[in-house]
């Protein structure tokens, strides 16, 4: 850690000070009205060079037009409420991949070799599914198995299909994370348990697995901030999500403002997160650095 005087962070050091993340330490009033002005100055540059853009007017005709945003937003095809799918996808398909994703990783460290067929299964599963883009598996899933005509499998709803191919595919992703986390845990914590006369199962619950999960919770935070926008992709099996709404509403009075209120509306739900991220990541650094002299 680089330290200046006092204890306080060195300038130009990407140390923080206080609490949480800021995008700015130290420096105090001086660099905070430097900041100000460069950040206003640098977008009023852009603003200025799309207003004075020859296409300009037609641009903002096309992508900002307030009276074709405000009617996709509440019209019969409203990409508010569509917004409203999207969100319940994420929500189950979140936790479902959380325990999908354990069990994986779980089964590619055993080392009993009755385990060895399921760790060769985990294997071909993880390479197969992070190979395979996340589309190819919507289409696959959200076409095939309707098409295979099986009682109960092949009546279910396009979401149904779309959550499915999420957790196959995002699975394959957090089985990685969680195994790079249960690795991370030292071997020492899980002889200490042992020494202590837990069975391996009771270390693996109370000893291995918390320390794990809190190690690779910031990954996982950013891998649902993918999996909230990859939520659009279910709209080609041809569910009312945002994105397919706002697609309806663009191709019936060809403008596309509609795309602007989705992007917009799904800014509102994954900037929080990714702040939330950053403030998560910026507590575990300073819980590891506590203590740490220079």
């Amino acid at each position: 850690m680089i330290l200046g005087g006092g204890g306080a962070p060195a300038p130009g050091s990407f140390e923080t000070a206080g609490r949480g993340p800021r995008l700015l330490s130290g420096g105090g009033r001086r660099a905070a009205a430097i900041s100000t002005a460069s950040t206003v100055a640098v977008l009023a540059a852009l603003v200025a060079i799309f207003l004075l853009a020859p296409g300009s007017a037609q641009v903002r005709h096309t992508f900002f037009s307030p009276a074709n945003m405000w009617q996709a937003f509440i019209g019969y095809y409203s990409v508010g409420a569509a917004l409203w799918l999207n969100i319940r996808m994420f929500i189950a398909a979140e936790i479902l991949i959380l325990i999908v994703a354990l069990v994986i990783a779980l089964i590619r460290l055993s080392t009993g070799p009755v385990m060895f067929p399921f760790r060769v299964l985990s294997m071909i599963y993880v390479d197969f599914f992070r190979g395979v883009p996340l589309l190819l598996v919507i289409l696959a899933i959200g076409f095939g198995v309707p098409a295979l005509r099986l009682p109960f499998v092949s009546a279910q709803a396009v979401a149904v299909y779309g959550v499915a191919a999420l957790v196959l595919s995002y699975s394959a992703y957090v089985s990685e994370v969680y195994r790079a986390g249960l690795n991370s845990v030292h071997q020492s914590q899980v002889a200490a348990a042992r020494s202590l006369g837990l069975s391996q199962a009771t270390t693996l619950r109370y000893v291995v697995l918390p320390q794990a999960v809190r190690n690779v919770i910031p990954p996982l935070l950013n891998d649902f901030i993918s999996l909230q926008k990859d939520t659009a992709l279910v709209g080609v099996l041809g569910a009312i999500e945002a994105n397919e709404a706002a697609q309806i509403y663009s191709s019936t009075v060809f403008n596309y403002s509609s795309y602007t209120v989705a992007a917009i509306l799904f800014l509102l739900l994954t900037i929080p997160l990714a702040r939330f991220t950053d403030r998560v990541i910026d507590r575990d650094r300073r819980r590891r650095l506590a203590g740490v002299g220079p």
